[in-house]
């Protein structure tokens, strides 16, 4: 029977060595390549051609949630499970309207873990109890796109970079695109949001989880 292969998207070597470890020891399941950040990992993909990707959300240049929407339109056949330590409502919705199979909390048994990506590779969902819980709550009460949501997708890869320090021209850089353009997306980004000034969408990065409040 074909291995299932499992590609590791996580900004932290010592996360990703533990979850290799762990998926070397299943049967059936083997590690078909890493990455440290969502913009690497959808380069890497291609040539990994994993069966899915374990995607963290809160990574460098790009976040796991605008990874995992590329990916899965990219790539229909390569199934994504975010795995991660935050549970609210708003994070597993942005997460399975991105395309997500899956949602786990980095707390879970290994046991679970194996069961999710089995699961997944069956064409299954599979999300963590505790996330399941949440989400219920929250589709219960009626839930409402957010504001990141409403956010095109180079409009949230610039509130990123900018949230993570990144001049403009740092910025422009990177995507490939102009200075001028760079900052036209930081002021449509800012009238959307209701936010006037950088260190306002640095908080706002940092409440939502698209990066990560540790230095």
């Amino acid at each position: 029977m074909k291995p299932i292969r499992v590609f590791l998207a996580d900004d932290h070597q010592l996360m990703r060595a533990g979850i290799r470890a762990l998926l070397q020891e299943l049967d059936g399941i083997e590690v078909a390549g890493e990455a440290s950040n969502g913009r690497e990992a959808l380069e890497l993909v291609e040539s990994a051609s994993p069966d899915m990707v374990l995607m963290d959300i809160s990574m460098p240049e790009m976040n796991g949630l605008d990874a995992t929407a590329r990916i899965v339109t990219k790539f229909p056949k390569v199934r994504v499970i975010i795995l991660s330590v935050n549970a609210s409502e708003a994070h597993v919705l942005q997460a399975l309207r991105a395309g997500a199979s899956g949602y786990l909390l980095k707390n879970i048994s290994p046991a679970e873990m194996e069961q999710a990506i089995r699961a997944v590779a069956r064409g299954e969902k599979h999300v963590t109890g505790a996330v399941a819980q949440h989400l219920i709550a929250g589709l219960l009460q009626g839930s409402q796109a957010t504001s990141l949501e409403r956010l095109t997708p180079r409009q949230r890869e610039v509130l990123q970079l900018v949230a993570e320090g990144n001049t403009a021209k740092e910025i422009a850089r990177k995507l490939g695109i102009s200075t001028k353009t760079v900052e036209s997306h930081r002021s449509e980004l800012m009238e959307v949001l209701g936010i006037h000034d950088i260190a306002g969408l640095t908080r706002y990065a940092i409440r939502i989880g698209v990066v990560s409040a540790d230095p």
